[in-house]
């Protein structure tokens, strides 16, 4: 979770431009606060994980977006959100490479974390799959818009 805002002597103010997008971000923060108290009665270990995968997934998309596709804020404060974990630098270090912009979460890319060594179900292309198979991401619930094709 991002650090709040504060005036400690070591940490640099951010930069202009951040009052625009702090309300955006304050949103996506309680949010998570919302998701992270939530119950978990009777929900599998990765299912409690979901919601939060969620945010966190949306607010590094909301990132991403305004700066490389609406070109809305600079690069000394996107440089200052990545440095205080606004947003998760290593999925968007993989948004930008072909092949990996729908990418839902690194964790879907690491094949350590398998039985056979393999990459999440969300990762095999829609033209390899069989007719009227379910793609839904099994480390973050995301699911693939229809028209996106991830190879």
């Amino acid at each position: 979770m991002p650090p709040t805002r504060s005036t400690h002597r070591n940490r640099k103010p951010p930069p202009d431009g951040f009052d625009n997008i702090e309300g955006t971000l304050l949103e996506f923060s309680q949010k998570l606060k919302d998701a992270e108290a939530a119950s978990h009665d009777g929900k599998k270990r990765n299912e409690t994980l979901w919601p939060i995968h969620q945010i966190t997934h949306q607010r590094s998309r909301y990132i991403y977006d305004l700066y490389y596709k609406q070109h809305a804020i600079s690069k000394p404060l996107y440089d200052w959100l990545l440095k205080n974990k606004y947003a998760d630098h290593m999925l968007i270090a993989k948004w930008k490479k072909q092949g990996y912009e729908q990418l839902c979460c690194v964790r879907c890319i690491q094949t350590k974390e398998t039985n056979f060594n393999s990459t999440c179900i969300c990762r095999v292309p829609r033209k390899e799959m069989k007719e009227g198979q379910e793609v839904q991401c099994t480390s973050s619930e995301l699911s693939l818009p229809e028209s996106a094709d991830s190879t």
